[in-house]
C-alpha cells in the first residue's frame, strides 16, 4: 500500500503538470472547498461510488457527508464501498455511513490515501503539497488517470477484510508471541532460525505459523508477513 500510495501522488502530481486544465481541478485542502467538491462529485453518481479514507475526524465527516444524499431515489441503489484503516473504523462518521442505509460495503486496510472515485469517471484526490504548504485536492476528470485510481482501489479492496475479520483477526494475532513469530515471517527467517529466536521447538514454531495462516488467509509464510503489515498488525518498521 506504501508503494501504491506513492505510485498515486506521483500520477496526481504528473497530470497536474502536464494534462489539460479542464481535466484537472486543483484547490487548497480546506474543508468548505472539500466538502463543495464531494458533493458536486457524489451528485454525479449513477453506478457505484469508492471512498478511501485513512484518517477519521472532521476529513471524515467531510468527505462521508454527501453519502447523505444517497437516500434520495434517484441514488439509493447505487453501491458504496468505503477503504478505511483500523484508527479511522470506529470514527463516528463511519459508523453513521454504516447505519444510514445508504447500499455500503466497508473493508479495513493498514494504509491508504484518501480519495473519492465515482462511477469510474471522476475522482477526488487530497495529497500533500509538493513544495510544502499543507494539502491540495484535485479533482481529476482525465480518463487514463481516474483509470489508474480506480486500478489502485481495486487492489487495495482486494486485500483488505471486513471489520468484523478485521477485529477477530486482531484478537488473536495481537499476542506478543503472535507478533514475533509474524516479525520473522516478514523479515524472510527461516524455521529452524526462527524457532530458536522465539524460543520454542521446531514442530511447536509450525504449528504456529500454520495457525497464523488460516487465520490470515494467506497462502505462503512471505505472504503471511505483507498481510500482516497490510492489517496494520506489524509496522513497516518492524
Amino acid at each position: 500500500m506504501l508503494q501504491a500510495r506513492k505510485l498515486i501522488e506521483s500520477t496526481v502530481n504528473l497530470h497536474r503538470r502536464t494534462v489539460a486544465r479542464h481535466a484537472v481541478v486543483t484547490m487548497k485542502g480546506n474543508d468548505a472547498a472539500v466538502a463543495n467538491a464531494v458533493e458536486a462529485i457524489v451528485d454525479r453518481a449513477r453506478h457505484g461510488i469508492s471512498i478511501a479514507l485513512p484518517a477519521g475526524g472532521d476529513r471524515a465527516e467531510v468527505m462521508l457527508s454527501a453519502l447523505r444524499r444517497l437516500n434520495g431515489p434517484d441514488h439509493e441503489r447505487i453501491p458504496v464501498r468505503l477503504l478505511c484503516t483500523p484508527g479511522s473504523l470506529a470514527d463516528p462518521a463511519i459508523r453513521a455511513a454504516l447505519e444510514s442505509g445508504v447500499n455500503t460495503q466497508v473493508k479495513v486496510v493498514d494504509a491508504v490515501m484518501e480519495m473519492l472515485i465515482v462511477d469510474g469517471g471522476v475522482a477526488m484526490v487530497r495529497s500533500s503539497a509538493e513544495r510544502g504548504g499543507g494539502d491540495v485536492v484535485s479533482v481529476i476528470e482525465d480518463t487514463a488517470s481516474v483509470r489508474a485510481l480506480d486500478l489502485l482501489f481495486a487492489g487495495a479492496w482486494s486485500g483488505a477484510v471486513r471489520p468484523a475479520e478485521h477485529r477477530w483477526i486482531s484478537e488473536r494475532l495481537r499476542t506478543e508471541s503472535a507478533r514475533r513469530i509474524l516479525e520473522r515471517l516478514c523479515k524472510g527467517y527461516t524455521d529452524d532460525v526462527a524457532a530458536r529466536e522465539v524460543d520454542v521447538s521446531l514442530r511447536t514454531y509450525r504449528r504456529h505459523v500454520a495457525e497464523i495462516m488460516r487465520a490470515l488467509g494467506a497462502n505462503s509464510r512471505f505472504q503471511a508477513g505483507v498481510r500482516a503489515v497490510e492489517l496494520g498488525l506489524l509496522s513497516t518498521a518492524d
